[in-house]
């Protein structure tokens, strides 16, 4: 598998963004290796909270997060997905697939041995680590899930209903698959700091132009983004042995019976998946009797919202036991 590795001086001094580089290195499914990014921060012996991003972010996402987290006493691990931030970035867009990502993920929770920790998921880290805690129940004491989702190919009447009913602008996300698919590069800059308003509301993110750059920095060229142009259509099958749908069931199938706290805190100015909270309220037991909330004016990237309310939640979450 052929792959590019971002120049670390593309790092160097962000705005907020302190945090020593650590790596995994990974088995690219092909008989190669991958070298996978984290952050590791915090007392090395608390509970990890694994925060995972989606797309085209990475675990600069959770900037505004990691401190209190870490202030709170908990130690935080932020990977980068592979194509994303400081991890490898395969060149071809047919080597990302949704069943690889999350057996990316799978390593670096057993290369790291993580145990009693608190999964946070958004976006599509929500659908990849919502597949890696179903196949490692024992490591995992607690979900939180803040405009995350995952399918469930056996159900999308229901959540085309609650779609239709509850989001401010259903047709989004469709047409962020159809700009993303027609697209040889992607402005990430550009849509952080309010291109995304041109495909969605909801979507653009409160920062500045410094902030905006720093997650355009893992992409010096066009060359580096194969990963962030598929992933948006990384819910279907990519090959004829893509296993993405068998992978969402068997993920549903552990969650309908997870009886672990399962804590949804929802951005519902997100019009692609600020009403999926609904989803796991009615299929996940371990949601019942717990302080969901929700945060109107909140879009998709909560992170950027609400990062305060977010910290918060998880620590008393943890505490709570």
């Amino acid at each position: 598998m052929r792959f590019l590795r971002t120049p670390d001086d593309r790092f160097a001094a962000l705005p907020g963004w302190p945090y020593a580089p650590h790596y995994c290195e990974i088995d690219d499914g092909e008989g190669g290796r991958l070298r996978m990014h984290f952050v590791d921060e915090g007392p090395p012996g608390a509970a990890p909270v694994l925060l995972l991003h989606g797309e085209p972010t990475w675990s600069y996402l959770y900037r505004k997060m990691i401190p209190g987290l870490v202030a709170a006493g908990h130690r935080v691990i932020a990977p980068d997905l592979i194509g994303f931030g400081r991890s490898d970035k395969p060149t071809a867009r047919s080597d990302y697939r949704y069943s690889r990502h999350v057996a990316w993920v799978e390593q670096l929770v057993t290369a790291l041995d993580l145990r009693r920790a608190t999964f946070f998921g958004q976006d599509w880290g929500s659908l990849v680590g919502l597949a890696v805690v179903a196949r490692h129940e024992d490591r995992f004491d607690r979900i939180v899930m803040a405009n995350g989702a995952l399918p469930d190919p056996r159900k999308m009447e229901r959540l085309m209903a609650v779609t239709l009913a509850s989001s401010p602008d259903p047709g989004a996300f469709s047409r962020w698959q159809a700009y993303a698919a027609a697209a040889t590069e992607l402005d990430i800059a550009a849509l952080c700091a309010g291109g995304f308003d041109e495909i969605a509301r909801g979507m653009t993110v409160p920062i500045s132009a410094a902030e905006a750059a720093a997650y355009a920095a893992p992409f010096p060229d066009a060359s580096y983004q194969a990963g962030a142009l598929v992933f948006p259509a990384l819910g279907m099958p990519q090959a004829p042995d893509d296993d993405v749908l068998q992978v969402f069931m068997a993920t549903w199938d552990v969650l309908e019976h997870w009886q672990k706290p399962f804590l949804c805190l929802y951005g519902k100015a997100d019009p692609v998946i600020g009403h999926f909270d609904q989803i796991f309220l009615e299929r996940v037991p371990g949601t019942r009797g717990l302080p969901h909330q929700v945060f109107p004016d909140a879009g998709h990237f909560i992170q950027e919202h609400e990062p305060a309310a977010l910290v918060a939640a998880i620590d008393a979450l943890v505490r709570a036991g």
